[in-house]
């Protein structure tokens, strides 16, 4: 695991959602390690309660809530947990209950998977604006991925979701650059983390997929860290609008 090599976020506060594994404590963790004051959250308290406590383990200035992000009750509840202000917002939530071509996945599956991984990035994104507006560098980060640009045939819907965060980001960011808060993602490409066991979980499926990444290895969590405290930082203070693909060298063109 690498570990920060500045404070380039002390005295910023953070809120990373999903973030009590994979990416988004990764995200977290990177966060804090440089100086960030970070709100953490998950759909399962104990889920939670684990992470944060292994975070001050660390030294590090966390706290953290059970956040379903579609519940809109829970979102109010996240931000309002912001009592110092906010400067940082990583949108990294995503579920995918439908392991199908696109064309195969039912409706109620696609719905479920529009609802997490658009509409709920969406509407935490609006809803963070009246306290990002007050901060002197405000920025939205969204966590899309490598299936956006080079689709998957077992996570077809889960695609197209992923597409999507790229216009937001686009249209966000056009939307928000006079105001100085500046709006990014992120597309990670086959990252070792439970959320992406199953596609690998085959022998058969696992040399497909590596055979897909010219550095012919998973990513981990924590190369996905480092390019979200750029994006956070003020060394991305002109970039606005932009994905950074971080997939050991997948095809990444639309």
């Amino acid at each position: 695991m690498s570990s920060a090599s500045s404070q380039r976020l002390c005295g910023r506060t953070a809120i990373v959602t999903a973030s009590t594994e994979g990416i988004g404590f990764a995200i977290a963790q990177r966060f804090a390690q440089e100086g960030a004051k970070v709100i953490i959250s998950s759909r399962k308290e104990k889920n939670v309660e684990a992470a944060v406590s292994k975070l001050k383990s660390e030294g590090l200035d966390v706290c953290g809530l059970v956040c379903h992000v579609s519940n809109s009750e829970h979102r109010k509840k996240l931000f309002e947990k912001a009592t110092g202000g906010l400067d940082i917002l990583v949108s990294n939530a995503a579920v995918n209950p439908s392991a199908t071509a696109v064309l195969d996945c039912d409706e109620k599956a696609w719905d479920k998977i529009f609802d997490v991984n658009v509409k709920a990035a969406f509407m935490l994104a609006k809803e963070a604006l009246p306290l990002l507006r007050k901060s002197s560098c405000g920025r939205i980060i969204f966590i899309s991925s490598i299936g956006g640009f080079q689709p998957l045939d077992l996570i077809g819907a889960y695609c197209v979701s992923k597409c999507a965060l790229f216009g937001l980001t686009k249209t966000a960011a056009a939307q928000l650059a006079k105001e100085n808060i500046t709006v990014n993602c992120i597309a990670p490409g086959l990252i070792k983390t439970k959320f992406s066991h199953f596609l690998v979980e085959k022998e058969e499926d696992k040399k497909k997929v590596l055979s897909m990444i010219p550095m012919g290895r998973m990513g981990m969590p924590h190369e996905i860290a480092g390019a979200a405290a750029f994006l956070a930082s003020d060394d991305a203070s002109y970039m606005t609008g932009e994905t950074i693909v971080v997939a050991g060298g997948m095809l990444s063109r639309l």
